[in-house]
């Protein structure tokens, strides 16, 4: 890097508007000729002394480091005529008469664990094959509403429980995707979405307490695996979503963790410090090195491994001053109000710099408040996300699920009620991990009542959940009724597939995933009001719902469900007079499967057995059958 272009790289680093900060700092490796040229870069600043230590230069002195100027940066570049990829190493931090082994914050490989040694390694040389996928996403994805329109169907996974090997280990990142692509495929999901997979010390985190932000973790290889990982999804048409954490570290001591003897990642202020539910550190949003750290690794793994998207975890807790914090612990705004507005500032920056850089990925929050504006740009006043998670559309529907039939009635808002906030954001229906484990139980075990009454109540209430406006997320397992609930130690519970009855669960999630991709008036106007038209919604003494989804086209699908033990019920609802075709039933006793037709005023009438559920096409303007 010239010395020009590396000034103006340094300024920018500085004024947060960084986008590719990882080419600055860290560790970087250029074939010169025969020689290789080696240049380390950490920003300390306020260290003393700084030094590179390793294999090559021992571990207790190491090499000094150069401070460049008033940057905060220390340096060191030489030439040897050895590659040392592959070499661990870790920069000596001293500050104030103490001296601290740290990891690189910016390195591309690293040993992870309890020792956190960094890997020396460049930048991933794979070659992917997926321009043609690349080509298809870019159309899709750019237009003004982008991805908006095009079904989006995520199956949420932790590559660690996913599937081990018989004596406990893990298969690797090659593995891993034949298994997900040909699964995804199978199943009918058009994205995979990864728990965090950036370096963690701690498996138990489930990777949402990362030390190496840049660093693909090493328990599934190495990042060219990982390259590899994301292609072969790529060539089979399945998206790969990361869960990525800018609100949040773990303080294990080669982290991020008060990394040149002070806060330096982290909030100087002590009352902003601490994520005490979490027993991490926040950061500084508000520091403007910290945005250029956190902006370019959301762009390294977009452009670098080519990731679709990146779900954005626990975005409350960096929205509001008093997040997890007691009356007492926290200071409000100059305003008054609870909001932290250089949060704000930063996801605004943050959405910014993707749609400028990559415009066809996706943004995601995982937000559960109601907090205005999550989807709307940037220059619209908004947060710049593309999407956000409906927490409360998934509380609530568990919540009645659980519940006694005979009791429903008085919990019938948590299935009519969604609707009047469905096209306030633009929104992700999630089942997901956060909801299977610490004593929460799995999707299946929710269900009230007897084994039959669960088999039949999950079908119906799969149906509300692929139905209703919204894209789809669903955790590994959910999909064939695991009873267990999530154990991060060990495989997902594929045994039960041998119990006929869970593999009818999972071929009847099939069939309505392909119900869902084959049918554009379950996703083509997900936010939009001229998509949905309740036809009973008010049903609350009968558990049940019917309501229509539309296409762009005006093509419409009717769906009713009924979330009652009781016998048959009888329904009449009024719509376009003409012949209806059942599509898709839930209920598997006498399955309607002949077209039923209006009477001249448009009244259809049919029934539906207890915890039954059917999709009509409308396949006739006339009513002759």
């Amino acid at each position: 890097m010239e010395q020009k272009e590396l000034d103006r790289t340094i300024y920018y680093f500085h004024e947060g508007t960084s986008v590719d900060a990882y080419r600055l700092l860290g560790a970087h490796v250029e074939k010169v000729g025969q020689e290789y040229r080696y240049t380390f870069r950490v920003y300390a600043p306020r260290a003393d002394e700084a030094s590179l230590v390793s294999d090559l230069f021992g571990w207790e002195d190491g090499r000094p480091m150069e401070r460049m100027g008033n940057t905060g940066i220390f340096s060191l570049c030489f030439s040897d005529a050895c590659d040392f990829r592959g070499m661990p190493y870790k920069f000596a931090i001293s500050a104030g008469g103490k001296c601290v082994l740290k990891g690189d914050p910016y390195a591309f490989f690293s040993r992870g664990g309890s020792d956190g040694a960094s890997v020396l390694w460049g930048l991933p040389e794979y070659a992917f094959t997926d321009e043609e996928y690349l080509a298809v996403r870019r159309e899709k994805m750019t237009a003004e509403d982008g991805a908006l329109s095009i079904p989006i169907n995520i199956y949420e996974v932790h590559l660690g429980s996913f599937l081990r090997r018989e004596d406990g280990g893990y298969f690797s990142y090659i593995e891993l995707a034949d298994m997900l692509l040909a699964y995804a495929k199978y199943m009918g999901y058009t994205h995979i979405e990864l728990l965090p997979i950036a370096e963690h010390p701690f498996d138990g985190s489930w990777g949402y307490q990362v030390c190496a932000y840049y660093a693909p973790t090493s328990r599934f290889g190495m990042p060219e695996e990982f390259c590899a990982f994301v292609d072969r999804l790529h060539a089979g048409g399945v998206g790969v979503i990361l869960d990525w954490v800018p609100a949040h570290f773990p303080k294990d001591e080669w982290g991020l963790y008060e990394f040149d003897g002070a806060p330096l990642y982290e909030h100087e202020a002590e009352w902003r410090r601490e994520a005490h539910g979490w027993g991490t550190r926040y950061f500084d949003l508000g520091r403007r090195e910290v945005q250029s750290f956190l902006i370019s690794n959301a762009l390294f793994w977009l452009k670098e491994y080519h990731i679709d998207g990146l779900r954005v975890d626990a975005v409350a807790s960096m929205l509001y001053l008093d997040y997890d914090r007691k009356e007492g612990e926290w200071i409000p705004a100059s305003d008054g109000s609870n909001r932290a507005e250089d949060a704000a500032a930063f996801f605004r920056a943050l959405g910014t710099a993707v749609r400028h850089v990559v415009p066809d990925a996706l943004l995601i929050a995982e937000e559960s408040t109601d907090y205005r504006g999550i989807t709307k740009k940037p220059e619209e006043g908004g947060l710049g996300f593309h999407l956000k998670w409906s927490m409360g559309f998934s509380n609530d529907l568990f919540a009645y699920l659980s519940s006694d039939p005979l009791q429903r009635t008085e919990r019938h808002s948590a299935l009519n009620f969604p609707i009047t906030y469905a096209f306030a954001e633009r929104y992700i229906l999630p089942i997901s991990h956060d909801e299977v484990v610490h004593g929460k139980g799995s999707f299946f075990s929710k269900m009230y009542g007897s084994i039959e009454q669960k088999h039949a109540t999950l079908r119906a209430a799969l149906l509300f959940f692929m139905t209703f406006p919204g894209k789809k997320l669903m955790f590994m397992g959910t999909e064939f009724g695991t009873e267990r609930e999530w154990n991060q130690d060990g495989s997902v519970d594929w045994r039960m597939l041998t119990d006929w009855r869970h593999d009818a669960i999972r071929e009847y999630v099939a069939a309505l995933n392909r119900l869902y991709l084959s049918s554009p008036a379950l996703y083509e106007c997900d936010f939009s009001e001229e998509g949905f038209l309740w036809l009973l919604p008010d049903e609350a003494a009968r558990n049940l719902v019917a309501y229509l989804r539309r296409a762009e086209d005006g093509r419409e699908l009717l769906v009713a469900i009924s979330f009652s033990g009781a016998p048959n019920c009888d329904i009449e609802v009024f719509v376009k007079r003409g012949c209806y075709l059942p599509l898709f039933c839930a209920h598997t006793s006498d399955p309607l499967k002949e077209p039923i037709a209006t009477d001249a005023a448009g009244r259809l009438s049919f029934s539906l057995p207890p915890f039954g559920g059917i999709v009509f096409e409308k396949i006739k303007d006339t009513v002759e059958l």
